[in-house]
């Protein structure tokens, strides 16, 4: 079902060729155990192939840890795999309190993420450059997790380092810590851990440096892949100033179509990125079957996504 309103001209076939450049086949944003999600590879891949998800892009958090199994589970179930991952990345604009507010967002953000695609085989010498770049990344989020753990326990909530780090295959993060506490009893639920102490800006959360979308995106072009700025509406910064900064900072395209975003969000987003000469891209997020979500079903204009990944 095609969301946006289109103009009436009496004409079936101008209809009928609107809607054939939309599909809801590519899903380019997910998470599996490597990361914060609860399913592990084969889980999504199978949750993928049920919600007939053609082109499948996994992009966990700082990791490339479940690329190969991602690759084998998408071709025993007939889907194109694209190796992604979903990077930590600077704020590099000024937050504005009204358009957060707007955006039921309750605090400003600590980061921004930027998820790379490799959508044909990478450029050898530079995956092994971007692979070289990325481990301090994801490995600097163990020492990061032990620190903010003390700091749970310092405020009487005994917390075991070994549970959380046992809890991610991959990349820890704060979700983690966040289950162990409910687990733990110590909050009735992951929202009210990050609300009370783990979110951005809370007394447990520990902040890390974080490298530029344009330094991310040189090392990602380098190996041969694109680069796409995920759900910008989490960032309380003027759609059109936003896209400005991504076509500065050589950003190949922005994630207009995310589960989070309004119809108008998703057009206007569409609309800019054609006006600057940026790609779209489209991902579900999934993490969770917690809230109704479930993977795919994210329309999106084929010709409006990157050219890479159209003809992957």
């Amino acid at each position: 079902m095609i969301c946006f309103e289109i103009e009436e001209r009496g004409s079936k076939r101008l209809i009928e060729e609107v809607e054939a450049m939309w599909t809801s086949s590519f899903d380019l944003h997910c998470h599996t155990t490597h990361s914060d999600g609860s399913l592990s590879v084969d889980e999504l891949a199978d949750e993928m192939a049920k919600q007939q998800v053609k082109v499948w892009s996994l992009t966990d958090h700082d990791t490339i840890a479940g690329w190969d199994e991602a690759k084998r589970a998408a071709s025993e179930r007939g889907i194109k795999f694209i190796p992604g991952v979903e990077l930590t990345c600077d704020v590099e604009l000024p937050w504005n309190r009204e358009i957060l507010e707007a955006n039921s967002r309750n605090r400003p953000p600590s980061s921004w993420h930027l998820l790379a695609y490799f959508p044909h085989e990478p450029l050898e010498d530079g995956l092994k450059q971007f692979e070289a770049w990325l481990s301090p990344l994801h490995e600097d989020r163990v020492p990061r997790m032990l620190e903010m753990i003390d700091k749970v326990n310092a405020f009487g909530m005994k917390i075991d380092p070994v549970d959380v780090l046992s809890r991610a295959k991959g990349s820890v993060g704060r979700p983690h810590l966040a289950m162990a506490m409910v687990d733990a009893g110590h909050v009735e639920s992951m929202n009210e851990a990050f609300e009370q102490w783990l979110g951005d800006g809370r007394p447990c959360n520990v902040e890390r440096p974080k490298p530029s979308l344009a330094e991310a995106t040189a090392l990602v072009h380098a190996a041969g892949g694109i680069t796409s700025l995920a759900h910008p509406r989490y960032y309380g910064v003027d759609y059109e100033t936003l896209i400005q900064h991504l076509k500065a900072s050589n950003v190949d395209a922005i994630e207009a179509f995310h589960r989070s975003h309004s119809d108008d969000d998703r057009h206007r987003l569409w609309k800019l990125a054609e006006a600057y000469g940026l790609g779209v891209t489209v991902g579900s997020d999934f993490h969770s079957f917690n809230g109704g979500h479930r993977p795919g079903h994210m329309p999106v204009v084929i010709n409006a996504l990157p050219e890479l990944i159209s003809s992957a």
